[in-house]
């Protein structure tokens, strides 16, 4: 658990995990991916409240139910999903659930729906990370944030269905709408832009341009779909791109990185007409200027915002499973490493370096 900003992760054997209320299901975790979240929620870039169990990309098998839960029973296996959208509120009413009221508000709060955390240690409570606390070997979460998928699926890989997958794939089908002949850029390849990579191949686009600063990323994004690939570190990735697209630029840029820096070239790697769509975390206090005139009103240029990759998570798992089933999704070469539980900071730190794509804490 991370008890303060900057601080490494603390293994502690004494969290007591309560048993689920009405409509929470408990989980006995298999697997959990490492996600630049969390090391975004242990840096500061992104404030929760601690102390707090870290994890929110997980798989595992039901291991109870609450009172009111019929969709599920023990024995499913489970993708938790970090927005546990209910269905209800005006947003998911108006198809679009990644938007969900009450699962912003589990996120401000750092507890379930009901705003209480389901871990306690010591005595105090312990809060959970987007309402879900993976980095743990069980959790009780919302059962609208399970999402049940066929045993067949290795729970190992399963775990990257939960955030990278569905953000990446989300983010380019649904946020960018991407069709057949389309001409993207995907800045920034870990996790979630290898995803934007496959998204993009899967939606038919013709030309996908994959920027980064680490060579092994980049050879990772031309096996999962890349047409081109840009090494930031030995050119301008700006004028690159515009290089590889007659000078016009990319119909969608996608940022998967989080820094203005990363924005701006996004921005100018969009040609006239074409869109940025920003995915990375920025710092929470991160502003971002664009030239009104030039960046926006005379090249008719589009800026968006993406959130979980636009995604209704009981929908969408439900598709990538039978596109990873049809090897059109590719989720094993996401795996760069295998850990215990008890290295979760030596993940945080390879993830921190640039080291991998995914690694994968394994509690089975």
């Amino acid at each position: 658990m991370l008890t303060a900003v900057g601080q490494p992760l603390e293994i502690r054997h004494d969290v007591e995990v309560e048993a689920p209320r009405a409509g929470e299901v408990r989980i006995r975790y298999a697997a959990s991916g490492v996600c630049h979240t969390d090391l975004s929620a242990q840096n500061g870039t992104l404030i929760l409240n601690t102390p707090v169990v870290l994890g929110h990309e997980g798989a595992g098998v039901i291991e109870e139910v609450g009172p009111g839960v019929d969709h599920l029973a023990v024995g499913d296996h489970v993708v938790v999903s970090w927005v546990p959208q209910c269905g209800r509120c005006w947003f998911c009413q108006r198809g679009e659930a990644h938007l969900c009221e009450n699962a912003t508000a589990a996120l401000v709060t750092g507890g379930l729906l009901d705003g209480s955390p389901r871990f306690r240690s010591r005595g105090a409570p312990l809060y959970q990370m987007l309402a879900a606390g993976t980095f743990a070997e069980t959790s009780v979460v919302p059962a609208v944030a399970a999402v049940r998928i066929p045993h067949d699926v290795p729970l190992e890989l399963a775990c990257l269905l939960g955030c990278a997958v569905l953000t990446g794939v989300g983010a380019a089908l649904h946020t960018a709408g991407i069709g057949p002949g389309a001409s993207v850029a995907v800045l920034g390849c870990g996790g979630v832009g290898l995803n934007i990579v496959q998204g993009a191949r899967i939606g038919g686009a013709a030309d996908i341009i994959a920027v980064d600063l680490q060579p092994d990323k980049l050879a990772l994004a031309a096996d999962l779909g890349a047409t081109d690939t840009v090494d930031a570190r030995a050119c301008d990735p700006v004028g690159r791109v515009r290089e590889l697209t007659g000078e016009r630029g990319v119909d969608v840029a996608f940022e998967a990185v989080g820094t203005p820096a990363a924005i701006d070239q996004a921005l100018a790697m969009a040609r006239r007409g074409g869109r940025a769509v920003l995915v990375g975390i920025p710092r929470m206090d991160t502003v971002v200027e664009i030239p009104a005139f030039l960046g926006l009103v005379m090249a008719a240029k589009t800026v968006t915002g993406c959130w979980y990759g636009s995604s209704n998570a009981s929908r969408d798992i439900a598709r990538l499973v039978e596109l990873f089933r049809s090897e059109a999704l590719h989720l094993a070469p996401l795996v760069s490493r295998t850990v215990g539980l008890d290295d979760v900071n030596d993940a945080l730190a390879a993830m921190a370096a640039g080291e991998v794509a995914r690694t994968v804490i394994l509690y089975e």
